[in-house]
């Protein structure tokens, strides 16, 4: 006797379709023999999606056929589905059988339509059935005198023959809004697939639903998909709610490879953080995320930029020039660019794209670059939800443990301290502010590092620059008020420190050297951001002048001077 608690349950099999992305909707995919309905407004794609399934499950074990009934006529259907991937010719009069019901609908009664479908399921045997378009059916039998009993005595004695023969059935229709509240074909069908499509402007955004998989966990809602050469793309709608990384060990920090900013965020940024960098055009956002970047991949850290602004070739050529080799990352299968441009992107899309793209190269940190890019690259309909796509994309990357680095465009005011016009801050962990200054009647760049949820970080404003060695961080701005305003006046009473007969740039190589002590060639370039000629004619003026000295020839270096304070 078995226990009383336990339950036997009938394993349903499931059959993939063929459409990426439909089999997580439907959850595993379509369950055999079921009976169901593709429902929708016309050139939705309907009849595209039955083709890429049928043409994915028909077999010599499992035949096909494809009834008309006052749709496309076969050979202009075929026309069209040939242009698609999933297309296979050979498949067609072998595996895949066609044919037209027009004249019967148009004659004769509902019965013949039955017989006939009968008729040829016996003949073929098939294992899947396309009735297209069902709705010419509903609209024949509208006008009869008792015509929605016959409709449903038709439907159920269909369904009858076909789950008896073992048959997975596809019907389609036009079925819109309340047409489907009580139609006797819905409570029949043992799935209900349901295509809709809207515009905005220029943006066409199409959308499916699962409303009804008999014995499937589903995946409630709606998810967009897209049409292209290859067939029908559904993007699952995915949720914020997911496994997340353990982060109740000590934090570690993920080094950003800016010279002199690791140390204003104790180390780094800590892994699995969400990072904000936000200033206006031309201070550098794409820089720091550029080196942020590279530096991960060099110490086995691969990364994803997806960038919504500039093309991958014009980034990548001009991270080169500003000392980022990003072609030998990529060549190397340690960084990936992805372009991600269309006027009608969704953001499931955006997130499948980059979580695709996580999953080749094993990434561990991830590049947005920009918001304000991605914004504009959506489809209007999902700009009005842009702050919870945005906390979706967010969270779905750094619940799996990866780094976010983030870029936004602000507009500089000299009244408030701006960092986002989208209200989007509280989505990250980590804010980096960057903005232009004027110091002593020169225009200059200043950092700040706003909050950090999950460390200590420095509260001061930096200078930096954006060098051919990437950007450096320069002197702390202690000594000026105002910075934040955009225009710095020098505190009384303090003195800001001054090196006399002594150029920018070699101001800049004796600051590197106070802040490291002492240190070779390498290592103050790295720091100051010059390379050769220009970083050995500035040592060799501090050692001249008696700012550094040298303790043997090719050694390091050391300053002859008290650090700064």
């Amino acid at each position: 006797m078995s226990d009383s608690g336990d339950r036997s349950h009938v394993a349903i099999a499931t059959l993939p379709t063929g459409v990426a992305g439909l089999d997580e909707v439907l959850g595993g995919g379509l369950p055999e023999y079921s009976f169901n309905l593709i429902v929708g407004s016309p050139g939705v794609g309907k009849t595209t999606l039955a083709h890429q399934i049928m043409f994915a499950l028909a077999a010599p074990e499992r035949p096909a056929i494809y009834f008309t009934l006052l749709g496309e006529p076969p050979m202009k259907m075929l026309r069209y589905q040939q242009q698609f991937a999933h297309f296979d010719s050979e498949k067609v009069g072998a595996e895949i059988h066609y044919q037209d019901l027009s004249d019967v609908v148009l004659a004769e009664s509902l019965d013949r339509v039955l017989e006939r479908i009968v008729r040829q399921v016996e003949e073929t045997n098939p294992g899947l059935v396309v009735v297209d378009s069902f709705q010419t059916v509903v609209r024949a039998t509208a006008a009869q005198s008792g015509g929605e009993l016959s409709l449903q005595a038709f439907v159920q004695r269909l369904a009858i023959h076909l789950t008896t023969w073992q048959a997975m059935t596809f019907l389609i229709g036009e079925h819109v809004g309340d047409e489907m509240q009580g139609s006797p074909v819905f409570t029949v069908a043992d799935g209900i697939l349901r295509m809709t499509q809207s515009s905005d402007r220029n943006s066409v955004v199409r959308k499916l639903q699962v409303l009804k998989c008999r014995g499937q966990a589903l995946m409630p809602g709606l998810h967009t998909f897209r049409i292209t050469e290859q067939g029908i793309q559904v993007f699952p709608r995915i949720g914020a709610a997911g496994p997340r990384v353990d982060r109740t060990e000590r934090v570690v920090h993920a080094p950003t490879g800016i010279a002199g900013l690791d140390p204003l965020l104790n180390g780094g940024i800590p892994v699995g953080d969400a990072v904000l960098v936000t200033g206006p055009t031309g201070t550098g956002k794409s820089v720091l995320a550029t080196q942020f970047i590279a530096t991960g991949a060099q110490q086995g850290e691969p990364g994803v930029i997806a960038v919504f602004e500039e093309r991958p070739q014009e980034y990548i050529r001009r991270a080169g020039v500003l000392g980022t080799d990003v072609e030998r990352l990529i060549q190397q299968g340690k960084v990936e660019v992805l372009y991600l441009r269309p006027l009608d992107l969704s953001p499931d899309e955006t997130l499948l794209a980059i979580n695709a793209a996580v999953e080749r190269i094993g990434a561990r940190r991830v590049v947005i670059d920009s918001i304000s890019g991605f914004e504009l690259a959506l489809a209007p309909s999902f700009r009005e939800d842009f702050r919870e796509s945005l906390y979706r994309l967010v969270t779905a990357l750094t619940g799996s443990g990866v780094t976010v680095l983030l870029t936004m465009e602000v507009t500089q005011s000299s009244q408030e301290l701006r960092l986002s016009p989208y209200l989007t801050s509280f989505l990250t962990d980590d804010i980096i502010l960057l903005r232009y200054v004027e110091l002593a009647g020169r225009m200059e760049t200043a950092l700040t590092v706003i909050k950090m949820r999950n460390s200590a970080h420095d509260r001061e404003f930096w200078r930096y620059e954006i060098t051919e060695r990437g950007m450096i961080i320069r002197e702390s701005l202690r000594g000026y008020q105002g910075v934040s305003t955009g225009v710095a006046e020098q505190r009384a009473g303090t003195e800001i420190p001054a090196y006399p007969a002594l150029t920018a740039r070699e101001t800049d190589v004796l600051r590197a050297l106070l802040e490291l002590g002492e240190a070779g060639a390498q290592a103050l370039g790295r720091r100051s951001g010059l390379g050769d000629p220009d970083l050995a004619a500035a040592l060799a003026r501090l050692v001249a002048l008696g700012y550094a000295a040298q303790q043997e020839p090719g050694g390091a270096y050391r300053p002859t001077m008290r650090p700064l304070e």
